[in-house]
């Protein structure tokens, strides 16, 4: 049996709290950090190179948050792990595929394995309850079903987050007692590491730091990347936009008849009319896995509800290249799973996760206390 993400609580000031996660996390940390350092050494890319490839990325950081640095700082210091470990743990996508000197870009761009996902949300008039559900299967490497966690961040200068993540990474996908939610896929585009950016992981931290959804938004939208990425921006109260983002420029994908399913190839027409998709000779089964997914779920709108979307989610159409992924070889050799199933209501402020799900069904919950929404004010 899978052993359940364990919950991580931190408070306080960001060194503080960053410390905090990184005592109560240091295994996972450490674990994490291993493996993606032993990826990197079997490019011949040692200490000193790893490096210089986290500190490209520092003045990035700083520019978009220097309050990221300090937290990493002190997850670093709680796990006893050197800072540029923790950095690493955060911009691993990036890392993992973009150095600054040439020759390292073209080996570390052609070792890339791609992360998949599929992603969901159903709006309040697709539910059964009347309450908007936004879920995710995470496909990536199996191993890091033992270097998750999910993460309770409780702040004092905005509300409060609970995000499953890798261990020493800031944020994945989760919601915020505002309402707020995000998952994230993989996307891969002909535009991809031609310049440096935002971490990934840092973007998906700043949509959970926002009270309000237009300035989350804003952060997905208006934040240069290195890479390609799918983002699916979501609120309680019932909107939802998936964005699919090139390094440059975003495009949108909006729900249809209250249902919103995304894989890992691009969507939108006119992304399509101006990029290439790269990614699909990798991740094939992406053709289909949207697909599947929206079949199942769309005869049941204005009924849906959380089991449904559970069930949907561990479709075995296809096995091992299926919406629920038992653990496999990639087509470059990795062995790949589908590490969680992630559900999230974020009206209720619950989150429900299983481990390794075509392995295990057992979920466990976690729960976030709420944010009373404002009411919108009377026009005089």
């Amino acid at each position: 049996m899978a052993e359940a993400f364990p919950l991580i609580e931190v408070s306080g000031p960001p060194r503080e709290r960053g410390r905090q996660y990184g005592e109560q996390a240091a295994g996972r940390v450490r674990l994490g950090g291993e493996h993606y350092t032993e990826q990197l050494r079997r490019l011949s890319l040692g200490p000193q190179d790893v490096h210089a490839l986290v500190h490209e990325y520092l003045p990035e950081i700083e520019r978009f948050d220097p309050v990221y640095i300090e937290e990493m700082r002190g997850i670093a210091e709680g796990a006893r792990v050197e800072f540029e470990t923790v950095v690493l743990l955060n911009a691993r996508t990036e890392v993992l595929k973009l150095g600054q000197r040439p020759d390292l870009r073209r080996r570390l761009a052609a070792s890339g394995e791609p992360e998949g996902c599929t992603g969901v949300v159903a709006l309040p008039q697709a539910t059964q309850s009347g309450r908007l559900v936004h879920a995710q299967n995470w496909d990536w490497k199996a191993e890091c079903a033992e270097t998750a966690v999910v993460l309770h961040i409780k702040r004092s200068d905005g509300p409060d987050i609970l995000t499953f993540t890798e261990a020493g990474a800031l944020a994945r996908s989760g919601f915020n007692a505002a309402g707020i939610a995000i998952t994230a896929n993989y996307l891969e585009s002909d535009r991809d590491y031609r310049q440096l950016g935002v971490p990934l992981a840092l973007i998906r931290r700043k949509v959970l730091e926002a009270e309000h959804l237009a300035l989350a938004m804003r952060a997905v939208y208006a934040t240069p990347k290195s890479a390609a990425n799918n983002m699916i921006v979501s609120h309680r109260e019932g909107v939802a936009i998936d964005f699919e983002c090139a390094p440059d420029e975003t495009f949108l994908v909006h729900p249809d008849n209250g249902l919103l399913v995304h894989a890992n190839h691009w969507v939108s027409p006119i992304a399509l009319s101006k990029l290439k998709d790269t990614g699909v000779a990798n991740t094939p089964c992406t053709l289909y896995r949207d697909v599947r997914v929206r079949g199942l779920l769309a005869p049941q709108i204005g009924t849906l509800t959380r089991d449904a979307v559970k069930s949907a989610l561990f479709d075995g159409f296809g096995a091992p290249w299926s919406v629920c992924r038992p653990p496999r070889p990639s087509i470059g050799g990795t062995l790949t799973a589908t590490v969680a199933m992630i559900l999230m209501e974020p009206a209720l402020g619950v989150m429900e996760v299983a481990p390794l799900p075509a392995l295990n069904r057992r979920f466990t919950t976690y729960r976030l206390p709420l944010l009373q929404p404002v009411a919108p004010a009377v026009a005089g």
